[in-house]
């Protein structure tokens, strides 16, 4: 690990040690380094459209509006590739709550939750990305089949 010093004014000492209180941090080394890593993926998400990204998007819609639940569901499903799963929450009468969550191409993640948070009757939705490095690999266990690693590290 790699030992660095910053200097920060007063007012912004105090600030960054109330966010660290109000967050947990045990210490000044944890938030920096949440908040770099945080300030990274943002760029690399901003810059990479090709990247590949994992996340999830949350929304609430009204279920009364004509066949929305069913438009949703067929969106979904029109991106199986994307969609990994959907926990579905019943708010009140008339509201529902989901979350999706997301693998894939980050643009085509965007375009998939543009596709959902447009629709009619679809409001509050949030789409949160977290960058990811996409490596296949086949194993030899035997099995000869190839699967997916995600990780988390920004590519630098």
């Amino acid at each position: 690990m790699e030992r660095m010093t910053i200097s920060l004014d007063e007012d912004l000492a105090q600030q960054f040690d109330q966010f660290i209180a109000e967050r947990g941090y045990r210490n000044r080394s944890e938030a920096i380094r949440d908040l770099i890593r945080e300030k990274l993926g943002s760029k690399r998400l901003e810059s990479e459209d090709s990247a590949h990204c994992i996340g999830t998007l949350t929304y609430v819609y009204n279920h009364h509006e004509r066949e929305l639940a069913s438009r949703l569901t067929q969106v979904q499903h029109h991106h199986h590739d994307l969609a990994l799963s959907t926990l579905h929450v019943h708010l009140d009468h008339d509201n529902c709550m989901e979350t999706v969550v997301l693998r894939g191409a980050t643009e085509d993640v965007r375009q998939f939750a543009d596709a959902v948070t447009t629709r009619p009757g679809v409001r509050h939705g949030n789409l949160y990305l977290v960058p990811v490095e996409e490596e296949k690999t086949t194993h030899a266990h035997g099995h000869g089949h190839s699967h997916e690693h995600l990780h988390t590290r920004p590519k630098l």
